[in-house]
């Protein structure tokens, strides 16, 4: 064992303790895979990062990414979290401009936009789900069949079931059979696209349970997308912000028209958390996904 700097960093938020937490040991070298999962079950946060030196030249470091149950080969609130910390810590891209982050799933281009961070989404391949799954995943999280709009498969290294609801305010409604879940052993995003203006003939009631949830959102009128995240399977039952989630679901309901090129999703609303993730497709395609970091926890630990 040795002392090794380490930070603890709050993603998609800019305030310290509305985003989603992840731990960064800033020097991973000599550690072993056992080691490294057994530290990130201890911190007990959604994901757990170990910054090594790159293998691939282009890299400027090397990134292993591990939840309480398992490693992933990408996630992005660690990517963004990882590189904040990094950059913090002294560390300098080899291209000004420009870091290039080395994963398991390859190399991931992260730039800023303003004080933000954002990364390239990774390609995400898209495939449709069974019947039986999805009939299955929609009884754990108390659906009914005319309530899911559209349902994907979604892998950019984490797989995703995703599922497009009727609105926001029946994601933010869900109460998962998380036991379920874990069984079943998919993880699943949800997401709901908030109203726009309120039709003149929707009943009172329903006017002003919109209004109360959007006053609890302090910037309720600028959000496209209401996201949560369910990961039983990897020993998270809810999942604060999600990056990769997020990234994939921008890759299919951009271009099947459900969302425009530049939007701001919120997540995290039902964990007492505010979490921002800013999403853009610039004309070539490329998704990019971005969000404020901030150190909540700056220091040493002895692994």
């Amino acid at each position: 064992m040795k002392t090794r700097p380490f930070k603890q960093v709050d993603v998609f938020t800019a305030k310290p303790y509305a985003g989603n937490p992840l731990a960064v040991v800033l020097d991973g070298t000599s550690l072993d895979d056992a080691e490294m999962q057994d530290f990130a079950k201890w911190t007990n946060l959604s994901e757990t990062t170990f910054l090594l030196p790159p293998t691939e030249p282009s890299a400027d470091y090397r990134v292993r990414i591990f939840t309480p149950g398992g490693e992933l080969p990408f996630a992005g609130h660690p990517t963004l979290g990882s590189c904040h910390a990094w950059l913090e810590a002294g560390g300098r891209p080899k291209t000004s401009g420009r870091i290039v982050q080395q994963c398991a799933q390859g190399l991931v281009p992260i730039r800023h936009e303003g004080e933000r961070l954002v990364f390239a989404a990774p390609p995400s391949r898209r495939s449709a789900p069974s019947p039986s799954l999805l009939a299955k995943v929609a009884g754990a999280l108390g659906l009914r069949a005319q309530q899911i709009v559209a349902a994907q498969l979604l892998d950019n290294g984490p797989v995703w079931l995703g599922l497009l609801l009727t609105d926001a305010d029946t994601v933010l409604a869900l109460k998962p059979d998380h036991r379920l879940l874990k069984e079943l052993g998919q993880k699943v995003g949800v997401a709901g696209i908030p109203p726009r203006d309120e039709d003149p003939a929707t009943p009172l009631i329903s006017r002003s349970n919109r209004e109360a949830r959007a006053f609890a959102r302090a910037d309720a009128e600028d959000v496209g997308l209401e996201v949560r995240a369910f990961a039983a399977p990897v020993g998270i039952e809810e999942d604060p912000v999600t990056g990769s989630l997020n990234a994939s679901l921008a890759q299919w309901l951009i271009p099947e028209g459900h969302l425009p090129e530049r939007y701001l999703a919120a997540q995290g609303q039902c964990l007492g958390r505010a979490g921002r993730v800013h999403v853009t497709r610039d004309a070539e395609g490329q998704v990019w996904v971005g969000g404020d970091s901030v150190t909540c926890i700056d220091g040493k630990l002895t692994l």
